[in-house]
């Protein structure tokens, strides 16, 4: 007989995740263990590998689940309709948003996603893609003729604006939404006056 799913599956499922992201950004993730894993979550090392299989399993889905969810909420904007300004605008506020409370997540991706294997490491990429194709195309109808097909030069000033949130994030990362939102205007403004001198 199939073993029944847990009422709290999904939510035992989360907790798992958010404590093994705080302990992959605390200690590494080659250090960090599903022992102490299960001791941080309260649970015992069985009930973990319910869940997971393994420490790999464990940073795949945190990072899935982070960035399917930041692609997700970022790409999803109502940018229809909107001037390149407001697009810009509306990104980087959102980003920066999203960004809230998901320190650890943030942290393990650059040590993260180049452990995995090819197969999900495309599929994470592909994530992140996403969002830098939105915003690329957004600086591109910004600044008509500025890039004149130069992939590269296009691609350094749609990774400098993420850098700039990026900055904010590992400096500023206890920071309230209104916090967030002027810092949004002022890269906003950074990139809107900015691209002009390209």
């Amino acid at each position: 007989m199939a073993r029944t799913i847990a009422k709290d599956y999904d939510e035992k499922r989360v907790r798992i995740l958010k404590t093994a992201a705080s302990l992959f950004a605390r200690e590494g993730f080659a250090r960090a263990s599903m022992n102490q894993l299960a001791k941080e979550c309260g649970i015992s090392k069985a009930n973990v590998y319910h869940y997971y299989d393994g420490k790999d399993a464990l940073l795949f889905d945190i990072l899935a689940t982070y960035l399917s969810e930041l692609r997700d909420r970022v790409c999803d904007l109502p940018l229809e309709g909107k001037s390149a300004a407001e697009k810009l605008r509306m990104i980087v506020c959102e980003t920066l948003l999203a960004y809230e409370g998901m320190d650890n997540e943030h942290k393990i991706q650059t040590e993260g996603i180049p452990l995995l294997p090819p197969d999900q490491q495309e599929v994470l990429r592909g994530y992140q893609r996403d969002m830098v194709n939105l915003l690329a195309d957004v600086l591109e109808e910004l600044a008509p003729g500025v890039f004149a097909g130069d992939k590269r030069k296009l691609r350094a000033a749609t990774m400098s604006v993420f850098g700039m949130l990026n900055w904010f994030y590992m400096w500023n990362s206890a920071a309230n939404d209104a916090a967030r939102e002027d810092y949004a205007d002022l890269v906003a403004k950074l990139t809107l006056n900015g691209i002009k001198g390209l």
